[in-house]
């Protein structure tokens, strides 16, 4: 494999932290850093004031059928949403996805979360890539992954209640949700476009056959 001709200009000892505050501490934390950091210029930057988002990594698994060809999606609330716009549904269709526990691989929460949130077993797990979902302000890596199922049913009521989840399960055909995907008529997260443009273009490659 090759690897990519890129060296970042600058690293981690580039950036001098003057300030960093615990500001908030709920389902997230809050920091509030004072900082500077050297310019392409060679120069430092001026001090600036910034909040970081810290929250724990995650993994985010796209459950798959190849022998039946289905896709298998969750619905649930999405808190991000509420509040923002009144002709948008704050509930979404995405894939199954969850903070990594203390202790585990990303692999291991993939498997976990196939569970918890969608109620299958993962019979063989394929890793898709990591990826920053907002790295302009928050900490998370997200790392990806495609989960190879047999799909038993179409679909239920999932999650765990003392984490007050409430999630339902979609089955659709893989031509469906990726022909949805293709017109931009599926809104979803940017986990959920990476997962399925992955599964476009293994199909693709396959000359259109969905198995593996």
């Amino acid at each position: 494999m090759k690897t990519l001709a890129w060296i970042p200009a600058w690293q981690s000892s580039d950036v001098e932290i003057k300030e960093d505050n615990l500001i908030y501490e709920g389902f997230y934390k809050v920091k509030k850093l004072r900082l500077r950091h050297k310019c392409f210029s060679g120069e430092w930057s001026p001090w600036v004031v910034r909040e970081q988002v810290c929250r724990t990594n995650a993994a985010a698994v796209l459950l798959w059928d190849p022998q039946q060809d289905k896709v298998v999606l969750i619905e649930q609330l999405r808190i991000g949403l509420v509040g923002q716009d009144t002709e948008v549904s704050p509930w979404l269709l995405e894939n199954v996805a969850g903070l990594i526990d203390p202790g585990e691989s990303p692999e291991q929460t993939a498997l976990r979360e196939a569970q918890e949130e969608a109620g299958y077993t993962i019979k063989e797990l394929l890793k898709i890539g990591d990826y920053y979902p907002t790295p302009g302000g928050f900490s998370e890596m997200l790392s990806v992954f495609c989960g190879i199922i047999d799909v038993q049913d179409e679909g239920g009521i999932q999650g765990n209640a003392h984490e007050h989840e409430d999630i339902k399960v979609h089955v659709f055909s893989t031509r469906t949700i990726l022909t949805a995907l293709e017109k931009g008529h599926l809104r979803t997260s940017a986990s959920t476009v990476i997962a399925l443009q992955w599964l476009a273009n293994k199909i693709r490659n396959n000359h259109g056959k969905t198995s593996l």
